[in-house]
């Protein structure tokens, strides 16, 4: 019987017919291979270009002053707890580390952290600061050791971030404190240090525990792999991610030591999201969630951090405290499990509260008057890109003892007044600074002050009212042959007729005249009538050259009204005119930095203090004692009602038509301050200078307590007698006499003993004012 050869032949034939298809399996399979390398060199470019680079661009980072410490201070306690606290100082029961300090009665023992400052570096110290009332009385070293003066680090308040809002304080590794490290990576990727990129040893755990629960629960990303995504990748959810995930990740280990990545990922890690801003590494998380250095962290709160690493929204301490609690225990009892702590160290610890502050330490809204102020001051010497790519460090005058006083100031005062119809709708701006050198030290750009919006301390420009008044008067005084302060004025109705036709005539604001007064009490009262004759007399367009060299760079029309205060000025120029005022008539031009620093520590620029005399001194010694007469018997006088009769203060209040603007202007020896209620729709308000303006300034200087004015007698001043009633010379001890400064020569005639007639040359001074 014959077998059938076709099944045989037909085998063959399906085995030729197969050779092609693998061949073009073998190309394709090949041609794979070499995309698959070229995207690999592509990757590894990729890889290298970044990270042997600048990985990170990092904001300017925009400190406060140092507070400096020196026996004789003017330093209450609590101002330097408050400042303690602000800078995340731990109570303790000992100030055995850099953060750490002791409260005993009237003495505070802490232990500074050092900085690095223009000048050099403040090395880290052991402090003893004892105060008496609200002064420094004693500083020393731990040891005994005296002290001429120590400066605390200054306070963070804030950055200037790019258009993608990132922020990240970059750290060493080995800047970061005990168990991080060991937690992270007990957390996170227990194989860290033996594998290459990828775990399959993780993954495989992975899949295991995914599974076996039916849930998402972990993940087999490496800490190299999560360093890729956030670094390099998107959050895209794919296999074709996830696989270029692993081969770059593979990459970057082979040219990169463990440590390197590891300090990395430290810097890169997402831990929060502050309003637009997104917070990264673990350096700034611990500022702005503990207010604290990130090497001062306890156990406790690296194992929140680590925990957070999770999911730092769903984790987040602040808005879900018992799941970030729970999530925190967890990660010790971990620890405790893997023999990284024993188990009573994970158990102290987790008795221990979360202990993060109430709000981000670092909060770019938080005093955003000042940065806005910080900003326009620097874009006139850097790019934008310069400050928020470079990392550069912006060393400022901002005081945050002040900021906080004038907020707390503010907010009571229309507390207090907000049953007056209208209040709620009035707006608020102040600005304070130093007198002596011009350096702004808070400001408030809103009644709401941590709202980043319309910044009325430097944009909102309204009618300045009788803040004008001053500048009226020093013109005058600096023609001594003409004017003293004792001149006489008349304070009666008149008309003006300008040069378009439109007749002026003024009024005061009680729609009285008050007759014929010194020239002191125009302005000690606010006199409308008697200042705008006195400002006619003189010349507008001199007035308006007085107003410049005070410091205003307006052109101004040189109409009556101007006067009156009709010129418009923001907060931040009428602090330029007084402050020129109150430093002697030298112009000081104001300023909010003090020097810029490199991301290294190098010294970049430095903002000098200039100075420029701008007036006779003599001449602003006699305006400031009217201004001083404006706070004892004119329209600042309800200052008195709260602050201490010896507290030596001058200042100007100022009201525009139907009390639109609510103004006040006043300074002591240490400080100035300007302060502006109105609405921003320029509507009509319950407020005059007096009652709101002045009100929230008396607030501030009661808890800011200052010191009393206490300008030197110039040179060319002298003090006479004379008559209270009528300006003249008069003898000491006589009734009725008072002291008057006068510019050399320009004084009255000294006058007789009481009760003898004047002499001749008197009475012919006194007919000749009658004629």
């Amino acid at each position: 019987m014959t077998r059938s050869r076709t099944p045989r032949k037909s085998a063959k034939r399906r085995s030729g017919a197969s050779r092609p298809w693998l061949g073009w399996a073998l190309k394709l399979a090949l041609v794979g291979l070499v995309v698959l390398a070229g995207f690999a060199v592509y990757l590894d470019a990729v890889v290298q270009e970044k990270f042997s680079g600048k990985r990170w661009t990092v904001p300017a980072k925009v400190y406060a002053r140092p507070l400096e410490l020196f026996v004789g201070q003017k330093l209450a306690k609590q101002d330097f707890l408050t400042e303690l606290d602000a800078l995340g100082y731990r109570r303790e029961s000992a100030a055995d580390g850099p953060g750490a300090s002791v409260v005993n009665g009237n003495q505070i023992d802490l232990h500074t952290r050092g900085f690095q400052f223009y000048e050099g570096a403040e090395p880290a110290q052991r402090l003893r600061v004892r105060f008496s009332g609200d002064f420094v009385a004693g500083l020393t070293q731990a040891n005994g050791s005296k002290l001429d003066v120590a400066r605390m680090e200054p306070l963070l308040i804030g950055g200037l971030y790019p258009a993608h809002h990132e922020d990240r304080i970059l750290i060493k590794l080995d800047q970061v404190p005990p168990y991080l490290v060991e937690t992270l990576v007990a957390v996170e990727d227990r194989e860290f240090f033996n594998h290459f990129g990828v775990s399959p040893k993780g993954i495989a755990r992975a899949v295991w525990i995914n599974a076996s629960t039916g849930q998402l629960r972990q993940g087999g990303s490496t800490l190299t792999q999560q360093l890729v995504k956030n670094f390099y990748l998107t959050s895209e959810r794919s296999l074709t991610r996830k696989a270029t995930e692993a081969m770059m990740a593979v990459l970057l280990e082979l040219h990169y030591e463990k440590t390197e990545i590891l300090e990395a990922y430290l810097n890169e890690v997402f831990l929060g999201q502050d309003g637009q801003r997104a917070v990264h590494g673990f350096g700034l998380a611990s500022q702005y969630f503990f207010s604290q250095p990130l090497a001062e962290l306890k156990l406790h709160q690296v194992a929140l951090l680590v925990g957070m690493v999770k999911g730092p929204t769903y984790y987040n301490p602040r808005r879900f405290p018992e799941r970030a609690l729970e999530r925190r225990n967890l990660v010790l009892g971990l620890l405790a499990q893997q023999g990284i702590v024993t188990q009573a160290e994970a158990e102290a610890a987790q008795q221990k509260p979360l202990g993060v502050t109430k709000r981000g330490s670092l909060a770019d809204s938080s005093y955003p008057a000042f940065l806005d102020l910080v900003k326009r001051q620097l874009r006139q010497d850097y790019r934008d890109e310069d400050l928020t790519e470079e990392g550069l460090r912006i060393f400022t005058s901002f005081d945050p003892i002040l900021q906080l006083k004038s907020e707390a100031a503010l907010s009571e005062t229309l507390k207090r007044l907000g049953d007056r119809k209208g209040v709620d709708e009035v707006e608020a701006a102040m600005v304070v600074t130093n007198p002596e050198n011009g350096e702004i030290q808070a400001m408030l750009g809103s009644r709401q002050p941590r709202f980043a919006g319309f910044n009325r301390a430097l944009d909102a420009v309204r009618p300045i009212g009788s803040l004008i008044k001053p500048a009226v008067y020093l013109t005058a005084l600096e023609r001594p042959s003409q004017y003293t302060l004792t001149s006489w004025l008349t304070d009666e109705p008149f008309s003006v007729k300008g040069q378009d036709g439109q007749v002026w005539s003024p009024q005061n604001y009680d729609h009285k005249s008050h007759g014929t007064i010194y020239l002191y009490e125009g302005l000690a009262n606010s006199y409308n009538l008697s200042t705008a004759k006195l400002g006619l007399e003189l010349g507008v367009p001199n007035v308006l050259k007085t107003l410049s060299r005070l410091g205003v760079d307006r052109e101004w029309p040189a109409y009556p009204s101007m006067l009156l205060g009709a010129g418009a000025l923001s907060p931040m120029e009428v602090a330029t005119v007084y402050q020129t005022l109150a430093n002697g008539g030298f112009n000081t031009p104001l300023r909010g930095i003090r020097s810029v620093l490199t991301a290294e520590g190098q010294p970049l620029k430095r903002y000098p203090f200039q100075i420029q005399q701008r007036f006779d001194t003599g001449a602003i010694y006699l305006v400031q004692n009217a201004m001083q007469r404006v706070m004892r018997e004119g329209t600042g006088r309800s200052v008195y009602s709260q602050l201490p009769q010896a507290l030596t203060l001058a200042g100007k209040t100022g009201t525009t038509n139907d009390s639109r603007d609510s103004w006040f202007a006043g300074f002591s020896q240490d400080l100035l301050a300007v302060v502006w209620l109105g609405r921003d729709d320029n509507g009509k308000t319950p407020l005059t200078g007096a009652t709101g303006a002045l009100q929230v300034w008396t607030g501030f200087m009661k808890k800011a307590d200052p010191l009393p004015l206490d300008m030197p007698l110039p040179d060319n001043v002298v003090l006479a007698w004379i008559d209270a009633g009528n300006g003249q010379g008069s003898a000491p001890g006589c009734p009725n006499a008072v002291q008057m400064p006068y510019i050399r020569g320009s004084e009255p005639v000294a006058g007789t003993a009481c009760g003898q007639a004047p002499d001749d040359s008197v009475m012919d001074w006194v007919r000749g004012w009658l004629e």
